[in-house]
């Protein structure tokens, strides 16, 4: 009989926090899992009292999902490698431009036979080009990487509201493992063999929602917000298919729920909407609008938007072929006025 397997989640913010909730119930519930589960918690002062004793103590992180329970057996842990000590099954769940950093403080220090999953919605552009944040911690640390990305909003999935989400994988055997350890009646997962797809749908979805928030803040309703939604759905096939052509995306991933769900209600409910929507109407920028809104949490849309375009210049091609994700980023980055971003959709090569 084998041992329970150990599990450590890397990060613990909302999303963080919310998917503790099912790991600690389901762990507690399964000779498959160890009954305790490690979070690794960046040490933050609240009130005079440190975030793991609170967590640890009160059974709540006051901070990124107050309100809600942990499982007791969900334990705050502030150091990564005491956090991850002899894990058998990482949780990676941290904003993506956190990675790498965390990536190199775990290499070289756990199980070679150690798995992981990457719920982290976001890519890495660097000289080598565009990489999956997957492809990052797999490299670094020498494991077998899957991804779990779907229309979850954490806070409907801390209140056990009804969604689905989709595990995408290189190796059926661990997908099922992340399916025992993820699923509850009301988290409902998919297990498909496409990994890429899959993870380049929940970063490239960011961008599209930063266009639905600006044109929630242009006032233009939700037909202008449905030609967005079609029309971004289009630029993220196409830059799947022109980019990752070598493995192959499968229309069918697009329909599951890292797909055209996620992209739906991050258009209507994600935070990338929501601040998109504020910068239009407020004139601030992005990362005054960060600190107020979103409580120490990192934005994702402008961040995506940026290393695609970065990728794209540093092939000698024409930004403009992506005219939504070019306009998100000339609107974030560059001061176009939000007001244009109508023009991209009304000479959208779409409607050519």
């Amino acid at each position: 009989m084998t041992s329970p397997k150990k599990i450590c989640i890397v990060g613990s913010g909302n999303w963080g926090s919310a998917i503790s909730k099912i790991i600690g119930k389901n762990a507690a519930e399964s000779d498959e899992f160890h009954d305790t589960v490690n979070m690794y918690v960046y040490e933050e002062m609240i009130e005079g009292r440190k975030l793991t004793e609170i967590i640890n103590n009160d059974h709540e992180n006051v901070k990124y999902l107050p309100g809600h329970k942990l499982p007791e057996n969900v334990v705050a842990v502030p150091d990564l490698m005491e956090a991850g000590k002899d894990a058998d099954i990482f949780i990676f769940v941290v904003p993506h431009q956190f990675i790498k950093r965390l990536c190199d403080q775990l290499k070289g220090q756990i199980k070679k036979d150690a798995i992981g999953i990457s719920l982290i919605k976001g890519v890495d552009h660097s000289e080598k080009g565009l990489r999956l944040i997957s492809s990052i911690i797999h490299e670094s640390l020498g494991i077998d990487i899957s991804v779990l990305m779907g229309a979850n909003i954490a806070r409907e999935v801390a209140d056990s509201m009804f969604c689905e989400t989709t595990v995408g994988c290189r190796c059926s055997k661990n997908g099922q493992i992340f399916k025992n350890l993820l699923q509850t009646p009301n988290f409902r997962i998919c297990v498909v063999e496409d990994l890429e797809t899959v993870e380049i749908c929940g970063a490239l979805k960011n961008i599209v929602a930063c266009g639905a928030g600006f044109v929630d803040g242009l006032g233009l309703g939700d037909n202008t917000k449905a030609a967005v939604i079609r029309l971004g759905l289009m630029e993220m096939m196409t830059f799947s298919r022109a980019f990752f052509a070598d493995i192959k995306p499968q229309t069918s991933t697009f329909l599951e729920s890292c797909g055209v769900a996620d992209l739906v209600t991050t258009c209507y409910g994600g935070r990338n909407r929501k601040v998109s929507e504020a910068f239009v109407k407020t004139k601030k920028s992005i990362e005054e609008l960060e600190k107020e809104m979103l409580n120490g949490q990192k934005l994702q849309g402008p961040q995506t938007a940026s290393e695609v375009i970065a990728f794209l210049l540093m092939k000698d091609l024409d930004p403009n072929a992506y005219p939504l994700f070019y306009s998100v980023y000339r609107i974030c980055f560059e001061n176009m006025p939000a007001s244009e971003f109508i023009t991209c959709l009304q000479n959208h090569p779409e409607h050519m």
